[in-house]
């Protein structure tokens, strides 16, 4: 998902993505995040200032949820590869930002792009009744709230060696600081870069030889990280 934009980099201005329309300035993207995943990613969405709670939510099967590119959400993977239901996106990386006009030719289509989200980062429900699925719901924004995403993907250089791309993203807690473009606890133990504003990254896996266009593209520094703060997902909340 890491959703649509272009290359993000860690120093950032950037998902502003998911490139539908992000929250940050255009740059590029990891993974491609879409709108559904981040959209206005550190702006609140619907003003929800209470825990998620299934009484009186909206939930996919009732037909009335509606992505950001206006398409109805259904049950199960659409013709994207998204399926909110479950938290998973599993298709063609240029499918990313629900749209299939580029096809082959699109960038990166031939690139196999899996994402998986909690429900903090982006709810299978629709609790404040604006037919739109969840973002962070019950704080203000992304800070503290425990969401957190991966993105894992696999393709092909010129040489015909298979790469692969694995990285974890988090929000941080409300404790966390940041300098120099990396956040901190509020112990002062590195959780990780700085991508997307209120987000780290606590771990990158990459193997094989990733073609340059790519990595100009999605990743947002060179090389594998592990956070020392722990790499395990749901740690932040």
């Amino acid at each position: 998902m890491f959703i649509p934009f272009r290359k993000v980099v860690v120093s950032l201005s950037a998902f502003c993505v998911l490139t539908l329309a992000v929250a940050c300035e255009r740059q590029p993207t990891i993974s491609g995040l879409t709108e559904d995943l981040v959209g206005t990613a550190l702006l609140r969405k619907g003003g929800a200032t209470t825990s998620s709670s299934s009484v009186g939510c909206k939930t996919i099967q009732s037909g009335d949820l509606i992505a950001s590119t206006g398409e109805t959400i259904g049950f199960g993977y659409d013709t994207f590869g998204y399926n909110y239901q479950a938290h998973i996106f599993n298709g063609a990386y240029s499918d990313a930002d629900r749209d299939h006009d580029g096809g082959l030719d699109s960038p990166f289509s031939e690139v196999n792009l899996q994402m998986k989200w909690n429900d903090a980062w982006l709810s299978n429900k629709d609790c404040d009744g604006d037919s739109k699925l969840d973002r962070h719901y019950g704080f203000g924004s992304y800070i503290g709230s425990g969401a957190w995403l991966t993105n894992h993907d696999i393709g092909f250089n010129e040489d015909g060696d298979r790469w692969t791309y694995f990285v974890k993203i988090v929000a941080v807690p409300e404790d966390a600081g940041k300098r120099d473009n990396v956040w901190y606890t509020g112990d002062g133990i590195e959780i990780g870069p700085v991508i997307w504003g209120a987000f780290a990254v606590i771990q990158q896996v990459i193997t094989g030889e990733i073609p340059s266009d790519f990595a100009d593209f999605d990743l947002p520094f060179e090389g594998n990280y592990r956070s020392p703060a722990g790499s395990g997902l749901g740690s932040y909340k």
